[in-house]
């Protein structure tokens, strides 16, 4: 059978599993060493793992590319990283997860890179940074402000000039979005967050296209995987494969649970703005009232969990301005919500309480 056949909801199931045999298990091993015997294809676990390949292969086939996976979202984004060279330019959002801002402009500090920030939806402003550029990087949504940004038409003008383009996918999951379908060279992934579903791993994986200039820079980012210790443990990438089963019915529920609580929240009097880019599970608002309000409703939810991660079943909240090196383009009353697969009308009176409380 063809993979490339089956819908992706299918996909997330059927792959990265062994050969039917009779005998055989039905799901990925979870292959426990650090050590192979001679002669095989791998010879040590810094090296490969059956357990990375399964989920490799599950994930690759998704995002319609190779994939490779790495200790955490972090360090998908330090190799996707390395590939600039001494002294190029980055072409990145202004608002964007902070781990990756606060890592170009440690980089731009030490003369390393330089970095050109810009309005992501403003796409004619983002063509012209790119002359001279070495990487466009991307997310879209945005993290917290969820843009969106004209993938096709940036990675269009991207290659015409030379500049790789890189796109972080964590939000918006190859269920909804398949970058390098749009003309991206690398797709980043926090599988921390809705491929593994559940809170409890972190995990990273960059994805790259099955062309000979995508097999080179997997080449040189799983070298640096290798060369710089960015190793995922077994236990983690398997938890993250047995999570993927069910990213299709997870984003499904959530999602809809999204949409019904962005139009209710509109028109919430405690609501300044809703930030919603119309698909998948994330929703930010603006919240009546300044800082204190906001902290407030995010300390008042019953249901909800204060925390600062995003893409589990639980549902979250937190104030983005409360973490180290938020961008300051990101209002301090902002809440960024992660909608989980509960009941909505749960999270809906849990939410709508603790705004009222605030």
């Amino acid at each position: 059978m063809n993979h490339n056949e089956l819908s992706p909801a299918t996909r997330v199931v059927a792959l990265g599993r062994v050969d039917r045999e009779p005998g055989a298990q039905v799901g990925a091993p979870l292959v426990m060493t650090s050590t192979f015997h001679a002669d095989g294809p791998v010879n040590y676990a810094r090296g490969g793992n059956p357990t990375w390949s399964a989920f490799e292969e599950a994930l690759g086939s998704l995002e319609g590319g190779e994939a490779l996976v790495v200790a955490s979202g972090m360090a998908a984004v330090a190799a996707a990283l390395s590939l600039v060279p001494h002294g190029g330019r980055v072409v990145v959002p202004t608002a964007a997860y902070n781990g990756t801002l606060v890592t170009l402009a440690d980089r731009e500090e030490a003369g390393e890179v330089a970095v050109s920030r810009v309005e992501i939806t403003d796409t004619a402003a983002v063509v012209a940074a790119l002359d001279g550029a070495a990487v466009m990087w991307i997310e879209s949504p945005t993290n917290p402000l969820l843009e969106v940004a004209d993938l096709a038409t940036l990675a269009e003008a991207a290659r015409a000039r030379g500049v790789l383009v890189v796109v972080d996918n964590t939000f918006a999951t190859p269920l909804l979005q398949r970058p390098l379908e749009l003309g991206a060279d690398i797709v980043v992934h926090s599988a921390t967050k809705y491929l593994s579903g559940h809170s409890d791993l972190l995990l990273g994986a960059v994805v790259t296209a099955r062309t000979d200039s995508g097999r080179a820079l997997h080449e040189r980012m799983r070298r640096h995987r290798q060369l710089h210790g960015a190793i995922a443990g077994p236990m983690e990438t398997w938890l993250a494969l047995r999570g993927l089963r069910t990213l299709s019915v997870r984003l499904e529920r959530a999602s809809a649970n999204a949409t019904i609580l962005a139009t209710r929240l509109a028109d919430h009097d405690r609501v300044e703005r809703v930030r919603y880019p119309g698909f998948g599970a994330m929703i930010s608002i603006d919240v009546a009232g300044g800082v204190e309000a906001a902290e407030r409703v995010a300390a008042a939810t019953q249901i909800w969990v204060h925390s600062t991660s995003l893409g589990g079943v639980e549902s979250q909240v937190e104030r983005r301005r409360r973490q180290p090196g938020e961008p300051e383009a990101v209002p301090e009353n902002l809440l960024r919500l992660s909608v989980g697969i509960e009941d909505v009308e749960d999270l809906w009176s849990d939410l709508d309480a603790a705004l009222g409380s605030a």
